[in-house]
């Protein structure tokens, strides 16, 4: 059973839902302890006043903020305490608005919202509601002591809450120099036709089991060989003096080793329909109703990004 992280009420009007906070992510990375290569002892960090060399002791470290090189305004803990953000211990919804006007660069950390003692019937009423207005909520919550800029959404069964990075956290492109002259290079009606049909040979319904992190499991792999006492060798990487082809060599290559990958694959037997005549496999139904072109498609894209990877 896992462990809520916070608890407390979604606040919409003069209406209050009990909820508790799960974490919806658990991002997964190899980590690694510093050692000596000597003796192979893990390394300690201490914190050293460089103008004595001396050890200083965690209750003689104070806060300071600076103002120019080594020089700093000195805060106690009891002015930044004063200034810490009162725990509501309540997401406060401001407003509603369309999942499409938020830029997911604004999303930050995600968790599941669930209905706390006696919250069942508010909590599914709010999510009902939502779900069939097609509107996010955008409110603000303080976690840990940190006022947070947040989005509700449905979903599925659940209610998601995503913090979120404020207006000011967010930097513009504008300030990237090498804009200008992307601006400047306009493509050709025959270039934007073919990359059209690349990306519409490559398109394909979003699945995220589909996507592994290979070099974790490379990483994971290094270790679990050198574990076991195998002798890893290195090859030096080879440099690569291809030359980059131009724009529209690489789209008519990209288009064609698609094409060729279809090629390839066996035409399918076709079956006998159930009043024993042939059905054309180009205009068959799947199962849920989708043309077979579709699937097509999305296998054309999944055959394209395998060849890659090799």
């Amino acid at each position: 059973m896992p462990r809520a992280i916070w608890s407390g009420a979604i606040s919409f009007g003069l209406v209050n839902v009990p909820v508790k906070m799960y974490s919806a992510t658990s991002p997964k990375t190899v980590r690694f302890h510093q050692l000596s290569s000597k003796t192979g002892s893990r390394i300690k960090q201490k914190r050293v006043d460089p103008s004595t060399g001396d050890e200083v002791a965690f209750e003689d470290i104070v806060k300071g903020y600076e103002l120019s090189p080594d020089r700093y305004v000195l805060i106690e803990p009891e002015e930044l305490e004063a200034l810490d953000p009162k725990a509501t211990k309540t997401i406060d919804i401001e407003e509603f608005v369309d999942l499409a006007d938020i830029d997911p660069i604004y999303y930050d950390h995600s968790y599941y919202l669930a209905p706390a003692t006696g919250g069942a019937k508010a909590y599914q009423l709010l999510l009902q509601a939502m779900r069939d207005a097609g509107k996010v909520a955008i409110g603000r919550v303080v976690i840990r002591s940190k006022q947070q800029l947040c989005a509700l959404r449905p979903a599925g069964d659940a209610m998601a809450l995503s913090t979120m990075l404020f207006g000011d956290e967010v930097l513009s492109p504008d300030r990237l120099d090498e804009l200008d002259g992307a601006h400047e290079a306009e493509a050709t009606k025959r270039e934007l036709t073919m990359a059209q049909q690349l990306i519409d040979s490559l398109s394909a319904d979003f699945d995220p089991t589909k996507f592994k992190d290979e070099y974790r499991e490379r990483v994971l792999d290094l270790i679990e060989r050198k574990a076991a006492g195998e002798e890893i060798a290195v090859q030096p990487e080879a440099e690569d003096d291809t030359p980059a082809p131009d724009l529209m060599a690489a789209l008519e290559a990209s288009l064609a080793e698609i094409r060729s990958g279809d090629a390839d694959e066996p035409t399918p037997k076709k079956s006998p329909s159930k009043t024993g005549g042939k059905r054309s496999s180009s205009t068959s139904k799947s199962s849920n109703g989708s043309s077979s072109s579709g699937s097509s498609r999305s296998k054309s894209g999944s055959r394209s990004r395998a060849k890659a990877k090799s």
